[in-house]
């Protein structure tokens, strides 16, 4: 039949064409689509069995329409993602129960009983004992499993021949790491950083520093990656009285360094400790990065007696992991003067009353943490840096 787009009205003679639906009666369909890229479908059981969410990668950017063409495969790339992941940590993402090349469609377990992390932050809510040390434990289990030390040769070579994702690449050596540091029309920001805006095209020194990070990106197959990893891609809920995290959306995922995963979920979670602070609510969002660097170090450490690879040794193990840390700091700065001066900005900055302090604040931060990212050897000296510019 080839590609097409499914409308609510096809979901049930969808799932039941590809064996997802038995019952008798059909589901109940509505459509929550919320991000930018892609359209998602819900089809919940009218007798009370799980209810079944279903994603469609579209060939264009969904908040611009096909002024903004895009590749649905990228599809792909999300469906082996989740692939790898839950050969290692089954229980931080949701359950898949199919995918459909043809139509790039996902079918997976309906989280609508859990929250997004960055809404639940932004209404006020902690992160909770367990939320930052599970991303830092799925980080370090993938990162792992795909590098070099958890993976043969060959089956490694497959996997990055397999991932190249030159599109979505793309998007991102271009948003996050030069596009902000140039005259672009991505670019936007509050009139009231426009001084700051300046400052950082004509800061040589800022982008020799994000043309080394990006480099890096670019040439760097250390391990596959989510590739998009933040506290809108994160749900977190409890189910049976137990606390549940569950990282989605990995349409983004290539092989790259490790450290830029961690490096964008530690930018999310500073920019909402300044968004705690501005509005006098405080509370664990400056523990974040600590709590969730130390679980991946542990894990990874953890892991390391099981490499195939032993000519790495344990001096190489702490040299590696140093420089996993200096690259996520610099992400991390990176990641946060686009989300506050280019493309695709935070609502945990947009929806304060006035957000620019806290934006100015993150800006100063996100350049500290890019050239300074040798400096900062450690989560005290990036909380101390936070402070400084609070």
């Amino acid at each position: 039949m080839g590609y097409r787009i499914l409308e609510t009205e096809d979901i049930p003679a969808y799932l039941r064409e590809r064996g997802h639906w038995t019952e008798s009666a059909d589901p109940e369909v509505r459509e929550v689509s919320d991000g930018n890229m892609n359209r998602v479908f819900l089809a919940a059981s009218v007798t009370g069995s799980p209810s079944l969410a279903v994603k469609q990668a579209l060939p264009w950017v969904r908040v611009a329409g096909p002024s903004w063409p895009m590749n649905p495969d990228r599809a792909d790339a999300e469906a082996r993602a989740y692939d790898q992941v839950a050969r290692v940590a089954p229980d931080k993402i949701p359950a898949i129960h199919g995918y459909d090349p043809e139509n790039y469609a996902l079918v997976m377990e309906d989280m609508s009983d859990l929250e997004v992390l960055r809404t639940l932050l932004n209404d006020g809510a902690s992160y909770g004992p367990d939320t930052s040390a599970r991303i830092g434990e799925l980080v370090a289990q993938l990162a792992f499993a795909t590098s070099d030390f958890g993976m043969p040769s060959a089956e490694r070579k497959a996997l990055i021949a397999a991932s190249v994702s030159p599109e979505l690449c793309k998007i991102t050596e271009d948003v996050v790491l030069s596009e902000p540091y140039v005259e672009h029309e991505h670019n936007h920001w509050h009139e009231e950083l426009d001084d700051l805006a300046r400052e950082f095209r004509a800061d040589t020194r800022l982008r020799t520093e994000v043309a080394d990070l990006r480099h890096t990106f670019m040439t760097s197959a250390q391990a596959l990656l989510h590739g998009d990893l933040h506290t809108g891609s994160v749900m977190v809920g409890e189910r049976q009285g137990a606390p549940v995290v569950r990282v989605f959306d990995p349409e983004f995922s290539f092989v790259g360094p490790i450290g830029y995963d961690l490096g964008l979920y530690w930018a999310n979670t500073l920019v909402s400790a300044e968004r705690a602070r501005a509005l006098g609510r405080l509370t664990d969002h400056a523990d974040q990065l600590r709590l969730s660097w130390d679980a991946f170090e542990a894990e990874f450490r953890r892991l390391w007696p099981t490499r195939v690879d032993t000519f790495f040794d344990d001096a190489f193990l702490d040299r590696f992991l140093r420089r996993v840390w200096t690259d996520a700091i610099g992400y991390a700065g990176t990641e946060i003067v686009r989300r506050v001066i280019g493309f695709a900005h935070l609502t945990d900055l947009t929806t304060l009353p006035d957000p620019v302090p806290a934006s100015r604040r993150t800006l100063l931060l996100g350049r500290e943490l890019i050239v300074r990212r040798e400096e900062l050897t450690d989560p005290a000296a990036v909380r101390a840096a936070a402070d400084a510019t609070g």
